[in-house]
């Protein structure tokens, strides 16, 4: 028989090979005999998978494929036949119609091969899968969590919103069907967006229990659904009792046992074909991981810590570059789709890609292994497969993996070596250990790595990277690297506007997601803006008020007020930015709302670079009440950055108005645009009203930046929304004040209060971490008073309530101000908002058991009839 025919007979010769046993040994027995675990269902089971021990808290086994080409080397002929198999299935299972309509959904990191293959199995199927690896740029189209996992978040990354949002049936694929946790919060993430009639759920094995089978059909009944499972095999794993601890105690004996005896090196291990295809060992030395944190389990392999450096061009000493000629713009695999015209092209591409690497191979070889990259599974499949068609070579074929697991060199124990090396593709979790396992001692004459070219880093060609770690254990090391796909989305949104061109704050301090406005006249008087606002003629956003220009007298109360509060509200950047890494990320994006929140953004970065080294990204956008946050600033930032980790921040919260507002407008907006992620938790310098869980302080004191406009905000004016103005493919506007520079003093409040922050640092880290320890759910009390105060006074309106320091300013200064209620025994706090409503005939009454330190009353019946010449206010 020809070897083409070969391949595609793989399924039948792969379930001859894993399931004719005869007398060998199982590679489950080891953990069997020890904890007790038992595989219980098909007869193909203990064929299809063996059993190790993981360095999990969550779940002690592992159940390791022989079939699925993630821990086991295998023939690619098998993996890949496994999968278009599964999806002929599911062909078969939908009827043609429907099966034209399918959409497949692979789950990162174990899956992504498996669902390519199902898709091709399925015929014209486009297909996606989950990813761990945020791209700038690729807005979310949904997330959800692997609860069970070495590593939880998946994100959906897709080139074309449209893929998910189809009706027809979504084929969901996983390596094993455990529990049904992963599936039901995946359909539950999606099936809210993009709803639909049908699922169809494939694994290798569906290992459910009778009680987690009947929680897929309750909820199939409850989304009003179908939900079907395709799997190769069906069965259940029995755990005894305490099968976790004591799974954790033998990881624990085994590696302390391997420590103190500090043997360097193990035998060759000799494995049976049905549990690892690979012949047996051909007697290279493996070394043991001595490292405190690391598995140090007889089998565990590691070269010496010392090494060659890595050559002038980068890559590591015994490597050979392999140029494929990968096709230009053919995706690298389906983080962010993969359609039938991309399979295509692949398929007329790999003969002469496989061809270059069996021209690079030694003449001698004859059992070469094809190693893939974590999610980088299809790519490397299917050119082993192909290698494996086109030449009378042994192929075999696994990938890296993040999961740690423990390595024992016992015929009866699925993992039996196990390659450590760093990850080197700049990790978005962090960097931490990568591994290859059954790879080292296994004989290969040559190994193949191929990464896509977001791994080809200098980690990758390290003394103690993966090649490095390769080439002690294989004659040849081959280095293959693929493209990395980035989808092209052209963007009409410009880039931000910094200073000093715009703001006269310095380009680094942050970047306003805004369009500059500072040529068009856009103030009015105060009475002529409020009587239209309250008549329902205008909403405030379409204009602006006058820049309030302070008499000498204000300004010196000012100064006065920041020489005073430095240090006070130095101590509550530092508890709110210490609290947002702690919480939020430990990178975050943050986002001020314009203009309030930007002189706290631009602190809470100082705080970081003061006390963490961190360089953070800090933009400016507009939030306008009744019409929401700007769109397209936040389109902008999920191009550019993960929506998980940006942090809006404002400067303190009144009533909670906004803080509705941006909860409400970020709901509406995954709606319209299919993006998640973004939190509308805002990160506040002072929470009076208790509306926000992340604050620096819920007191009620003089933030100096209050007490002034735009010359303490980079003398940038307040945001506008006009129709005429603002089109629905452009940010939000606003002016430049720049001839009010004289008067400016928006870097030297910046600068005042971060010059306290090295004698505030300790108390506020201290107190940060008080607060992480506590309760702080909002209780709305400010909204609660606001309301009560609203009905005492007659105003029935809670928009023209302004409750805090802060707000009552604003009215000051932008509105009509009809009342100043001040709680009694106020002090110098209040020393600014008294000379305000001096000059502007406002009435100061102090009230007993006021929660604010103050409240600013707007003119519940303004027209410009209820105002003297003088504009001042008079009794309603």
């Amino acid at each position: 028989m020809e070897k083409a025919e070969k391949a595609e007979t793989a399924v039948n010769e792969g379930e001859r090979q894993v399931y004719d046993e005869g007398d060998r040994v199982w590679s489950g027995s080891w953990v069997a005999e020890r904890l007790g675990v038992e595989l219980v269902g098909d007869d193909r089971l203990t064929g299809l998978l063996g059993l190790a021990l993981r360095r999990n808290p969550k779940r002690a086994h592992l159940l390791v494929s022989n079939v699925l080409g993630k821990h086991v080397p295998q023939s690619p002929s098998v993996v890949y036949g496994y999968g278009v198999e599964l999806g002929r299935r599911v062909r078969e299972l939908l009827g043609a119609e429907e099966a034209g309509r399918a959409v497949v959904l692979g789950y990162a990191e174990t899956a992504t091969g498996l669902g390519h293959s199902v898709a091709d199995g399925l015929g014209l199927a486009p297909y996606l899968h989950s990813t761990r690896r945020p791209v700038a740029g690729v807005a979310t189209a949904g997330g959800f969590e692997e609860a069970h996992s070495h590593a939880t978040s998946h994100l959906l990354l897709p080139e074309d919103p449209a893929l998910l949002g189809g009706d027809g049936p979504l084929v969901l694929v996983d390596d094993e069907f455990s529990t049904g946790n992963t599936v039901l919060n995946t359909v539950r993430d999606l099936h809210a967006r993009y709803p639909r009639r049908r699922y169809v759920v494939v694994a290798l094995v569906d290992m459910r229990s009778a009680a987690d089978a009947g929680r897929l059909a309750d909820f199939a009944e409850e989304i009003g659904a179908r939900v079907d499972l395709v799997a190769a095999a069906s069965g259940t794993v029995r755990l005894p009792d305490g099968v976790l601890e004591k799974g954790q105690e033998l990881v624990a004996r085994h590696e302390a046992e391997s420590a103190a005896a500090g043997d360097r090196s193990s035998a060759a291990p000799s494995w049976p074909v049905a549990q690892s295809p690979a012949p047996p060992h051909s007697g290279v030395a493996l070394e043991a991981d001595q490292e405190a944190d690391s598995s140090g389990a007889r089998g565990t392999a590691r070269p010496a810590p010392t090494g060659p450096q890595p050559d002038d061009d980068g890559t590591a000493p015994h490597t050979t570059r392999i140029d494929l000629h990968w096709p230009a713009g053919l995706p690298d695999g389906a983080r962010h789709g993969f359609t039938p015209a991309h399979r295509a092209r692949l398929e007329a591409a790999l003969p002469a890609m496989a061809a270059r690497i069996a021209e690079a191979l030694p003449h001698n070889a004859r059992r070469v292994h094809i190693l893939g990259f974590e999610e980088l599974m299809y790519a490397p499949l299917r050119l082993a497969r192909e290698l494996e068609r086109a030449t009378d070579i042994e192929v075999r074929y696994s990938t890296t993996t993040r999961s740690p697991v423990l390595a024992v060199d016992d015929p009866g124990y699925a993992i039996r070596t196990r390659l450590a090396f760093p990850a080197h593709d700049d990790p978005a979790d962090g960097p931490g250990e990568r591994y290859a396992y059954n790879v080292a001692g296994a004989g290969f004459d040559a190994v193949v790595a191929v990464v896509d070219s977001a791994g080809d880093t200098p980690a990758l060609h390290a003394p103690d990277g993966l090649l490095s770690r390769l080439a002690a254990h294989t004659p040849r090391v081959l280095l293959a690297v693929i493209p990395s796909y980035a989808p092209e989305r052209p963007s009409m949104l410009p880039e931000p506007l910094r200073g000093p061109a715009f703001s006269s704050y310095a380009p680094e301090e942050v970047g306003w997601l805004l369009q500059d406005l500072s040529d068009v006249t856009l103030e009015a008087p105060t009475e002529e803006r409020e009587e239209a606002i309250q008549s329902g003629g205008a909403h405030y956003a379409e204009s602006l008020p006058v820049e309030y220009q302070p008499t000498e007298q204000y300004q010196e109360l000012f100064h006065a007020a920041l020489k005073e509060s430095a240090a006070r509200i130095a101590q509550a950047v530092g508890v709110v930015t210490e609290t947002v890494l702690a919480e939020r990320s430990p990178r975050p994006v943050l986002v001020s709302l314009a203009r309030a929140g930007t002189p706290v953004g631009i602190l809470m970065r100082r705080w970081a670079q003061h006390r963490h080294g961190l360089d953070l990204p800090h933009y400016a956008v507009s939030i306008v009440r009744g019409r929401g946050i700007d769109a397209n600033a936040l389109r902008w930032l999920a191009r550019h950055h993960d929506p998980r980790d940006v942090v809006f921040v404002d400067g303190w919260t009144g009533k909670g108005a906004i803080t509705r507002e941006l909860a409400q407008a970020l709901e509406e907006f995954e709606k319209s645009d299919g993006i998640t992620g973004f939190d509308p938790e805002i990160a506040v310098l002072a929470d009076p009203g208790s509306c926000v869980r992340t604050y620096g302080t819920r007191e009620d004191f003089l933030i100096p930046s209050a007490c002034l406009n735009s010359t303490v905000s980079g003398l940038i004016s307040r945001t506008v929304l006009r129709a005429d103005l603002v089109g629905p493919d452009d940010f939000h506007g606003a002016k430049f004040y720049r001839e009010l520079a004289g008067t400016d003093v928006s870097v030297a409040f910046l600068d005042a209060v971060s010059a306290r922050f090295p004698e505030v640092a300790d108390a506020a880290c201290a107190q940060a971490k008080e607060l992480l320890a506590t309760d702080r759910s909002p209780t709305w009390e400010g909204w609660a008073a606001v309301e009560r105060i609203s009905e005492e006074y007659a105003i029935h309106d809670v928009n023209l309530v302004k409750p805090g320091v802060g707000e009552t300013t604003r009215v000051m200064l932008r509105r009509v101000p009809w009342k100043v209620l001040a709680r009694a025994g106020a002090g110098s706090d209040l020393d600014h908002v008294r000379l305000l409503a001096e000059q502007r005939g406002v009435p100061v009454e102090e009230v007993d058991g006021l929660p604010y330190t103050c409240v600013g009353l707007i003119h519940p019946k303004y027209t410009r009839g209820a105002t003297g010449a003088d504009g001042k206010a008079v009794s309603v």
